[in-house]
């Protein structure tokens, strides 16, 4: 791992079971926080995924697949009471994925010593592990302690309709996760889903009214608006011939921290980002996820990794 910036992912690790016509056709490592690390390993950026599952043959595939792919497994809690999660994803004819999810975790999670945080640090994290209570005490403490640092601090919720159940619950957690970040990157489904937004603008609100200054918010196939204190601006999605959708989200986040650690390395938590760095945020989110739109993988293609390094 090169010095400077150094990216940290924190999320649930799953195997992901990827089903076409009622027939599995692809076995991946997967996890929302996975594949950004996967994405920004092949890229070559210094990236560690700090998650946890267990000591049998998935979570085998999974940590060699993540040696392979240049991310550090120096913070994944490999724990023998359990075992790794499952997640069987059912493709529709728009290759949209439904999901099923399969887990059996031990009681006490991700034992293990977290990293100690620079000002120049990126920390991603999000998804339903982000509000799990098992390992709530110790993902806040950590994410505070970033941000007593200055590290630059990404949320995606992505909260997925399974989850509304637990909606009344996790919401104020959801929030106070809004409120610990400098940027929330999030799905009109996702805002849908916890605060009955309907558009772009309604969503800001809610993140405004946590604390949280920016909101980059993306619509499937159509245009990803950008809102700040300073401007409410949408960027175009060109059509492409669509694989998979599964990790487009996570490439999309991968793709914002690509260009924060290497074009804009002076942003940090503490700095306020201008308007032409947004937009290049954005603009680098929407090449990223474009290309694992157009595969089965979950994260960039190789070849796409190569175009990044040549420049």
């Amino acid at each position: 791992m090169k010095a400077g910036k150094s990216i940290y992912c924190i999320g649930e690790t799953v195997l992901d079971i990827i089903f076409r016509d009622e027939k599995p056709i692809a076995a991946e490592p997967g996890g929302s926080m996975l594949n950004s690390a996967v994405s920004l390993g092949r890229a070559g950026l210094p990236v560690y995924l700090i998650s946890d599952f267990a000591l049998d043959q998935p979570g085998n595939i999974i940590h060699d697949f993540l040696l392979r792919n240049h991310v550090s497994t120096n913070y994944i809690d490999r724990f023998d009471s359990g075992k790794t999660a499952l997640a069987l994803a059912f493709l529709n004819e728009n290759r949209d994925a439904d999901y099923s999810f399969y887990k059996l975790f031990p009681k006490k999670r991700l034992s293990i010593s977290f990293p100690i945080i620079k000002k120049e640090d990126i920390i991603l994290f999000g998804s339903f592990y982000a509000l799990t209570k098992s390992i709530r005490k110790k993902l806040t403490g950590f994410i505070r302690m970033a941000r007593a640092q200055g590290a630059f601090i990404l949320y995606d919720p992505n909260f997925r309709e399974s989850h509304l159940p637990e909606l009344e619950k996790v919401r104020p957690w959801i929030m106070e996760n809004i409120s610990l970040s400098n940027m929330v990157r999030g799905s009109d489904e996702d805002f849908k889903l916890i605060f009955g937004a309907d558009n772009a603008a309604q969503a800001y609100r809610y993140i405004k009214e946590a604390g949280c200054p920016v909101l980059i918010y993306t619509q499937n196939k159509g245009n990803v608006e950008l809102l700040s204190r300073e401007t409410h601006r949408a960027f175009s999605v060109k059509p492409i011939d669509v694989t998979s959708t599964i990790g487009a989200g996570d490439a999309f986040n991968a793709g914002i921290i690509y260009s924060v650690a290497t074009l804009h390395p002076t942003l940090t938590g503490s700095a306020t980002p201008s308007v032409w760095m947004l937009d290049s945020l954005i603009n680098s989110g929407i090449r990223f996820s474009a290309n694992v739109c157009q595969s089965l993988e979950n994260y960039i293609s190789p070849d796409f990794a190569r175009q990044l390094k040549d420049g």
